[in-house]
């Protein structure tokens, strides 16, 4: 008997956007602010002395140093409750317990009456209400009349913690401070719409390899006499996790129809308090204060949808077909003991998905109609069918897959359920609706067959040859590789790919591998050009007593589609660089491309790229009334002509030693790096570098004179002083290498 199971996913979309939002990392600027600023009442460590800095602590020192030199100018450091210490440590002090005592009391005093609520029925200077009252009064009114924390004035002391941090936004702009979570809304958003994209690798985490279930649930999976047999819902480690800080908060995905903002998705939440989906976001806002909505991801649900189903065909079944926007159709037949039966198949799926964050209803019946129908409308978590014409008799008539209009039109006709439309004649059903709902009914019945379009998992690309007799020499091995790489170049064609890693398996006869791998700058499927870089690694290759055979994986493609030949035709073209930077990287050579920042700091000014991304794009030309075309002055280039510097910077400056210079303004006569020592014959400078005030706090009076020296045998150093040797905010007047010109 055929058997498929529906997988429906009720909050598809809202889940996938919490679950982006926890993998987002925090934002640069709440982790800057917490590592600079420090809390009231918190201890601001002393700055070490001169001696204890290493050569290789400057890099962050330049913000460390300073930061700690404007807290104390700027009184940030608070003081501590001093407490009377005894004379003999270790004896009880009554004057220690004493000051506690009335340390407790007053926090308990403060606590008790800490809220700006007055007591009593109106208001009189002076009197408050106690916090227990304030929480009774709140929970008394309804979930949709309960004043946002915000309200209850400068004391919020109601919530635990009324400034903590949420994920993204909180749905409003008076509360976009940093302190309400509304400074990561950038970062959360643009991580979870990278996030939500995730390949398969991430998603097939979600399902790991199933095993045989416990005897218990074994047990439930066999066939039962009754007709209908709901199970019931998951435990509590089948259920989706606790909400986090914020997940409380009502929370809506908007999509654009025209003119118009909807709703596309709510939350459990938002659904409470009377939001649906293709309400106008206006009218939702309205309704609930506090409403947080974000925009909506319908190519990212439908990605993710797909390759969960790629997953599912490769972990539980092999036939696994979409079933709309967030269900899936699998054909359990032959297969559900695989997994200790039915019921402990459901409950698997269910437990894994709910484990990840993802709410999920599993209905099994013997047609892919009454599965659908079960799954949505049947309200269990878990539904095992065997009669569907019992089954769904109580279900209303949308479970059909039928048109609204349909609906509507049956509504009024006074059917609203399945059992009543199935006693109604099938010749006047055709002649009033069409064929379309007696063939949704009679395959939900399964009357009528409903095949079912499986979702087919990409196969890996490899191409193998296996020999008679062993081989052993490079001349054969360098033969059957220009023998197997058009082969290769062949499927990427039909693919529609473009290679960009290759590995090559050579089995030798005592079973060890060897492995050749080679990467590729662009996506390339030019034989002539694969096989030069395989061949010159065949020296890698220790044959032993013979290999039998030589397989080449595919193990990173990109798409490549048709390239325009215009620019080669006209001789306009410029030189290409790939295989010059393929054979390098081949060899062994680490590649890059150094790309201007615009930065003062001289290890920000810079940035490693890869040698062949294109370069930045230039800015959209203006409008013709834009305002910034009255600005004629040309933009500067992040590297000033005036101020040079060396050919290689050091990825951290190094602490020299036994420096001879002339204070604040004199190059250095004499330093010993690395255990040599230098006599400098010409020097240059300074060229003073002030720290980023606007980026980094720390960095307010941080202060660098950098000099370009030569010593003796011609080589030209940078080196700089911290400090500039007047004021001692501004540095500790260490010496410091930070790189060498050519």
């Amino acid at each position: 008997m055929k058997r498929v199971a529906a997988l429906y996913l009720p909050s598809w979309s809202i889940d996938r956007w919490r679950v982006a939002a926890r993998r987002a990392p925090r934002s640069a600027g709440a982790s800057e602010q917490s590592s600079m600023a420090p809390m009231r009442g918190e201890a601001v460590a002393a700055p070490r002395p001169t001696s204890a800095h290493s050569a290789s602590d400057d890099g962050a020192g330049f913000a460390r140093d300073g930061a700690a030199v404007a807290r104390a100018q700027d009184g940030t450091e608070e003081s501590h409750l001093h407490l009377p210490s005894p004379r003999n440590p270790g004896a009880p002090s009554r004057h220690l317990d004493a000051s506690l005592a009335t340390l407790a009391t007053h926090v308990a005093a403060e606590r008790a009456t800490a809220c700006s609520v007055p007591r009593g029925g109106g208001w009189r200077p002076g009197a408050r209400w106690a916090k227990a009252e304030v929480q009774a009064a709140i929970a008394a009114l309804p979930a949709h009349q309960r004043p946002p924390m915000r309200e209850l004035g400068r004391h919020s002391e109601v919530a635990d913690h009324p400034f903590k941090r949420l994920r993204g936004d909180d749905g409003g702009a008076a509360n976009s401070s940093p302190a309400r979570g509304g400074g990561a809304r950038s970062a959360t958003e643009g991580a979870g719409r990278n996030s939500l994209a995730c390949g398969e690798a991430g998603l097939s985490s979600i399902l790991p390899g199933t095993g045989r279930g416990t005897a218990r649930e074994a047990s439930g999976g066999g066939g039962s006499p009754r007709a209908h047999r709901p199970l019931p819902a998951p435990s509590t480690s089948c259920a989706a996790p606790p909400p986090r800080a914020g997940e409380d908060s009502p929370l809506v995905l908007t999509h654009k129809i025209g003119s118009r903002v909807e709703v596309a998705a709510a939350c459990e939440h938002a659904r409470a308090l009377g939001i649906v989906p293709g309400m106008a976001l206006t009218q939702a806002r309205a309704q609930t204060p506090g409403l947080v909505a974000r925009d909506a991801d319908h190519a990212g649900d439908a990605a993710d949808l797909d390759r969960l189903a790629v997953v599912l065909a490769r972990r539980f079944a092999p036939i696994v077909a979409i079933d709309g926007a967030a269900g899936l159709l699998i054909d359990i037949t032959g297969t559900e003991h695989l997994h200790g039966g039915e019921a402990a198949m459901a409950r698997k799926l269910v437990r894994q998905l709910a484990r990840r964050g993802y709410a999920a209803r599993v209905a099994i019946a013997d047609t892919p109609g009454a599965a659908h129908a079960l799954a949505r409308h049947g309200g269990q978590a878990i539904t095992l069918c065997h009669d569907a014409a019992t089954a769904l008799a109580p279900l209303p008539t949308p479970a059909l897959r039928i048109g609204m209009a349909a609906v509507e039109l049956l509504r009024r006709l006074g059917i609203d359920t399945i059992g009543q439309l199935a006693q109604v004649a099938r010749g006047p059903l055709v002649r009033r609706f069409g064929p379309g709902i007696v063939a949704r009914l009679d395959q939900a019945l399964g009357w009528l067959p409903e095949p079912l379009v499986p979702v087919i998992p990409a196969e890996p690309i490899a191409v193998v040859q296996r020999f008679a007799e062993p081989i052993a020499t490079a001349e054969a091995i360098e033969h059957w590789l220009g023998m197997l790489v058009p082969r290769l170049t062949a499927e990427l064609a039909t693919a529609g790919l473009g290679a960009r890693r290759i590995e090559v398996i050579a089995d030798r006869v005592d079973t060890m591998a060897q492995r050749i791998r080679i990467g590729l700058a662009r996506p390339s499927r030019d034989p002539a050009h694969i096989l030069r870089l395989l061949v010159r690694r065949i020296g890698d290759v220790e044959p032993g007593y013979g290999i039998d055979a030589i397989t080449l994986h595919l193990r990173a493609a990109d798409r490549l589609g048709p390239e325009a030949l215009a620019p080669e035709l006209a001789e306009e073209a410029t030189p290409d660089l790939t295989p010059l930077i393929d054979t390098l990287a081949t060899r062994g050579s680490a590649l890059w491309r150094q790309q201007p920042v615009e930065s003062d700091v001289p290890e920000r000014s810079v940035a490693s790229v890869p040698p062949l991304d294109p370069p930045e794009r230039r800015q959209q030309p203006l409008k013709a009334d834009d305002v910034r075309r009255l600005d004629l002055t040309a933009p500067l280039h992040p590297w000033h002509p005036r101020w040079p510097r060396p050919v290689r910077l050091l990825a951290r400056p190094e602490r020299l030693d036994n420096v001879m210079a002339l204070m604040p303004d004199g190059a250095p006569r004499r330093f010993v790096w690395r255990g040599h020592g230098y006599t400098v014959a010409r020097a240059d400078g300074p060229e003073r570098i002030a720290g980023e005030w606007w980026s980094r706090s720390g960095e307010r009076h941080a202060v660098r004179d950098y000099f370009q020296v030569e010593d003796d045998a011609g080589t030209r150093f940078w080196l700089y002083r911290r400090g500039d040797g007047e004021r001692s905010v501004t540095g500790d007047l260490a010496w410091f290498l930070h790189g060498w010109f050519g």
